[in-house]
């Protein structure tokens, strides 16, 4: 048990419930007091009720919140990935699997979506080259 951390993140969203794990007791069981509600967007962090959070406590949070903050822009960016992997699997099927119904289905959406990602994609980089010069 001494190989548990001292403190628990339970993600939720926006944010987390934190606990403080205390296996340092008479039951030898593992007990979690919960401290704080984390803000992940504002960086606000909360004591729980009446608790006042001790420095250490406070590091162990702003720390959490930086790395979890890494850890869903990096997933943003991997999702998106993952999308042009699927439309690339859309495109493999619309050529060699769709049927003439199917295609009938799914076209008008899809095109207007590719359109309004496309214009937000041109505009963006318009945006960033100019902002350059």
């Amino acid at each position: 048990m001494g190989d548990l951390p001292e403190y628990y993140f339970r993600v939720k969203d926006n944010g987390a419930a934190v606990f403080r794990v205390d296996t340092e007791n008479r039951q030898r069981r593992i007990e979690m007091d919960q401290i704080a509600v984390v803000n992940i967007r504002n960086g606000e962090i909360k004591p729980q009720g009446e608790r006042a959070l001790t420095p250490e406590d406070r590091t162990e949070i702003e720390t959490w919140i930086a790395h979890r903050r890494e850890v869903l822009a990096a997933r943003e960016v991997d999702d998106i990935l993952r999308a042009v992997d699927h439309l690339n699997l859309v495109t493999q099927w619309a050529q060699s699997k769709a049927t003439d119904t199917q295609l009938e289905e799914i076209t008008d959406t899809l095109l207007l979506t590719m359109h309004d990602l496309r214009t937000v994609l041109v505009r963006k980089k318009a945006d960033r080259l100019l902002a350059k010069g």
